[in-house]
């Protein structure tokens, strides 16, 4: 008999709960210092996972989740570039 396979499960920075990883989008500190968005989920460097709903990007936002987890100021363009995503997802 076959195990069934297992789904690996991150937190969101927003909300705070665990979710299957393919449902969260993940977001990135490059090893060059900059944060970019990750469709692949396998771009190298530091990662960060929030819920493609536009409330816990707020809650994440407001809380400064995102500044924390990558220890530095996270731009505007950043914040932006998520909320078209989740847009276009809907």
């Amino acid at each position: 008999m076959q195990k069934p396979k297992k789904i690996p499960q991150r937190q969101c920075v927003g909300c705070r709960t665990m979710k299957d990883k393919k449902a969260l989008i993940r977001v990135v500190r490059t090893t060059d210092g900059s944060i970019v968005l990750d469709g692949t989920g396998k771009r190298a460097g530091r990662g960060a996972y929030v819920c493609p709903d536009p409330a816990c990007l707020k809650k994440a936002r407001k809380s400064r989740a995102l500044e924390r987890t990558f220890a530095l100021e996270i731009p505007e363009a950043v914040y932006d570039a998520l909320e078209a995503q989740m847009a276009q997802e809907v």
